[in-house]
């Protein structure tokens, strides 16, 4: 047979696959094919989502499982030996893999990016395919892994059987972890946004040192007990008897995995650190979770496990290491061996998009002065001077500021889901407690369902603690709203958080990236797939700063001559103000009957309870206003586009842009959705492109009083077209008297698939399995409607005369 004729999986099977197995590589234990890598961008319609294209590769061959080495991308033999070079090596860039081949099926075109086997691209014959030993001999030399320390590299990740394997950035982050340990290199840190997976990655790690006995005895260190219990009941579950969780009390020397809380091994008085009951030298492994907390501070308490543990391996885990010029993870830890970011996290559809809801009051923008002599509601006269954003909630609280905050957000909740769980985040407990007032007098009938159905949860009140656990239960449905500050910046597991709501004014990188990632978790069964944020502070301007998804840098201790730039990752609080940090509270620590808590702040101020405000606390006076009026003047939707950017122009100037980009002129699109096969993969490819479908649809749907055809919609929008609705497209098609050439069930399939058009739109007419459900499937059953149509082929080209007709009365 003329192998021009062969398709791409033809030169696979006839070509590819024979020269491997000759090489001696192991088809069912080496080497995979048609590898989908990644979950697929979530692209968000409305209420409903799609994904977006997975990246796959033709074959990824690996000389251990998971320890991928090498990429094949296949092409057909009308393209040329290296047409698949470019994107083979995209793979190979994902992957970690060093060893790139393309093929037609003639041979192979070998890239080889360690620079060991000769030229960087050379052609080899099918007979000469490298063997297993061959690449991994060089893999080894590549990653500077002697002969000693190969046990440990090929030790076998743990596999229960249950078919849950490490993601592909896992087995990356796991893979160079084990690898830096067998090299010797003892302090290492790992880059993963939150959402992501540490813990299991963590877990492997932990296991293929522990198995191969590179590392016998292991702390696993957390600053939240509910961290070490969920560590503890679930990835660290198959360690068994051979774990434990360390408390404040005498230590058992006879395990060999610790978990431990770094509050229930320290405290003030030596006798309190427990962790000295263990010699120096008795750990030879310390994983490090949320490195970027207590542990990054050179002079912090629990910086002092750390420093008695020395001579061990560290491994610091972090979504967001800090940099500051006070503190540094990379001074510590060295620069990370593997970076996974929030941005490449939704690219891949593991983690979950976002829009920026940006609301802005009148009196942040503007400002407010008292009038001279002007007393607050406590009889405090008010220190003359303009307040603005940076001093609501702190120094100076506008009570009818909070009533508008709390209606924008039960406003939101009525129009999508009022059961959507949704953290508030305020400025300190006291904000804290007084938004959590207002949500619940403005939603009465909710509370009345169930008090819980707002809760403050802050480390101060041990009530509203108590509800955490229930808030990050998707099977609970209450708490529904909690306001809090600090409590859950962090280490929050809310797979179903489907709103922020930013009241809290954010300068620390750190901080923004951690509240953030309360949202970015996906939970298929309880459908969620995106989050929304309100922002009332202009916290989002983050998003714009290159820090935001770019790799750590150390801000280094400016020269005299310098500018200071001022250290607000602690406590986010304007550092050009006179006072202290007294609004920190101790809810960032977990507070046990086995711990004391601890933290690095000895300023020594009293946080203040909640209640009113007013006042001082701390030494610092807050004034509580309640006769000032405050409107919002200006409210903004922002998108995130494709490139992982949010999209800060008009929505209708960007679709404009984007959809000609592909179709420059009305003719252009028309012509491409007449001759698409599929019009719902013109829908789907403008959405992959960022084309938000649901929300152009409601305002031209604005307009017309009905629902728009997402055609009409770029018609209209980009070429300024009159629009019809789908109601009026398919009367247009009655009226030409269109169904009169068929009869029986075929007539009675078109005038119902026309029906489904104009409820529906145009995916579902698409579908052939449509035929199967109501009402279809009381005219007949999937057979006997498509034999309606003399088989599938007249069903499939009736189906599409009927979307010619649709479409034939253009404008």
């Amino acid at each position: 047979m003329d192998k021009k004729q062969l398709t791409e999986r033809d030169i696979c099977t006839k070509y590819i696959n024979p020269a491997l197995q000759n090489a001696g590589w192991d088809m069912h234990s080496q080497i995979r094919e048609e590898v989908s890598f990644t979950a697929g961008r979530i692209i968000v319609r409305g209420r409903l989502h799609t994904r977006g294209k997975r990246r796959r590769a033709d074959y990824v061959l690996s000389y251990k499982k998971n320890l991928p080495i090498a990429i094949i991308e296949a092409k057909d033999n009308n393209h040329g030996l290296g047409d698949g070079m470019q994107q083979a090596l995209a793979y190979s860039d994902a992957l970690d893999a060093p060893f790139v081949f393309s093929s037609n099926g003639d041979g192979f075109l070998f890239h080889d990016r360690t620079g060991l086997f000769g030229q960087t691209e050379t052609t080899l014959r099918l007979d000469e395919f490298p063997s297993p030993e061959t690449l991994w001999e060089l893999y080894c030399q590549h990653k500077g892994i002697h002969q000693s320390a190969r046990q440990t590299v090929e030790q076998p990740y743990y596999d229960d059987g249950s078919g849950r394997t490490p993601r592909y950035y896992q087995t990356v982050a796991i893979n160079r972890t084990v690898e830096a340990v067998a090299r010797g290199q003892n302090r290492i840190l790992l880059v993963m946004a939150t959402g992501t997976g540490k813990t299991f990655t963590a877990f492997q790690i932990i296991w293929r040192l522990w198995k191969s006995k590179q590392k016998k005895r292991i702390l696993f260190l957390a600053d939240r007990n509910i961290l070490v219990d969920q560590t503890k009941n679930n990835d660290f579950k198959p360690f068994g008897q051979a774990m434990t969780k360390v408390t404040n009390r005498t230590v058992d020397p006879s395990y060999e995995i610790y978990l431990s809380l770094y509050q229930a091994v320290t405290g003030s008085e030596d006798e309190q650190n427990i962790y000295k009951q263990f010699s120096p030298d008795f750990f030879d492994l310390v994983v490090i979770d949320e490195c970027h907390r207590g542990s990054a501070s050179v002079d912090s308490a629990w910086r002092q496990i750390l420093d008695y543990f020395s001579a061990a391996t560290h491994v610091g885990l972090t979504a967001t290491p800090k940099e500051t010029k006070e503190v540094s993870n990379i001074d510590y830890f060295g620069e990370p061996v593997y970076t996974y970011s929030l941005k490449q996290g939704i690219e891949d559809g593991f983690l979950a998009p976002y829009k920026v809801v940006r609301i802005d009051l009148d009196r942040d923008l503007q400002g407010w002065r008292p009038s001279k002599g002007q007393t607050d509601k406590h009889g405090e006269l008010i220190d003359d001077r303009i307040y603005n954003q940076k001093d609501f909630d702190r120094t100076l609280v506008l009570e009818k500021r909070t009533q508008v905050v709390a209606q924008k957000v039960t406003e939101f909740l009525e129009q999508t889901d009022p059961y959507q769980k949704t953290i508030v985040f305020c400025e300190d407990i006291d904000h804290a407690e007084r938004m959590r007032q207002a949500l619940v007098n403005l939603n009465p009938e909710r509370v009345k369902e169930n008090r819980k159905y707002v809760m403050r949860i802050t480390g101060d009140e041990q009530e509203g603690k108590a509800e955490l656990d229930n808030f990050i239960n998707p099977e609970e449905r209450y708490p529904v709203i909690a306001t809090t500050s600090k409590l859950m910046t962090t280490g929050v597991d809310a797979q179903t958080c489907k709103l922020i709501v930013l009241d809290q004014r954010i300068q620390s990188m750190t901080e923004f990236k951690q509240i953030i990632g309360r949202g970015t978790r996906i939970n298929d069964d309880y459908n969620k797939h995106w989050f929304t944020i309100l922002d009332f502070k202009k916290a989002t301007e983050l998003f714009a700063d290159p820090a935001f998804d770019g790799d750590p840098v150390k801000v280094y201790e400016p020269n005299d001559d310098e500018s200071v730039v001022p250290d607000d990752e602690l406590y986010g609080f304007d550092s050009t103000t006179t006072e202290l940090p007294c609004d920190q509270e101790p809810e960032d620590y977990e507070v046990t009957p086995d711990s004391k808590w601890e933290s690095d702040d000895s300023s020594g101020c009293d946080t203040g309870g909640p209640g009113e405000g007013g006042g001082t606390s701390g030494g610092r006076t807050r004034y509580v206003v309640d006769n000032v009026e405050v409107t919002v003047i200006a409210e903004r939707v922002q998108y995130l586009g494709p490139d992982g950017k949010l999209i800060t122009e008009s929505l209708k100037d960007f679709t404009r842009k984007k959809v000609k980009e592909q179709y420059a002129t009305l003719t252009d699109f028309l012509k491409g959705w007449n001759e698409a096969e599929r019009k719902q993969a013109i829908i789907e490819e403008l959405a992959e492109q960022g084309v938000m479908w649901d929300d152009l649809i409601k305002d031209v749907s604005k307009k017309l009083g009905a629902e728009p055809d997402p055609f009409d919609v770029i018609c209209h929008i980009v070429y300024d077209q009159p629009p019809l609705s789908r109601k009026e497209r398919a009367e247009q098609v009655r009226k030409q008297n269109y169904f009169s050439k068929y009869e029986g069930a075929s007539k009675q399939v078109l005038d119902a698939l026309l029906d489904k058009y104009t409820d529906d739109g145009i995916e579902p007419i698409e579908d052939v399995k449509i035929l199967t459900l109501a009402p279809f499937s009381q005219i007949g059953s999937l057979l006997e409607l498509v034999d309606a149509f003399g088989g599938k082929p007249g069903y499939t080209e009736a189906v599409r005369d009927l979307e010619d007709e649709l479409y034939r009365q253009t404008p």
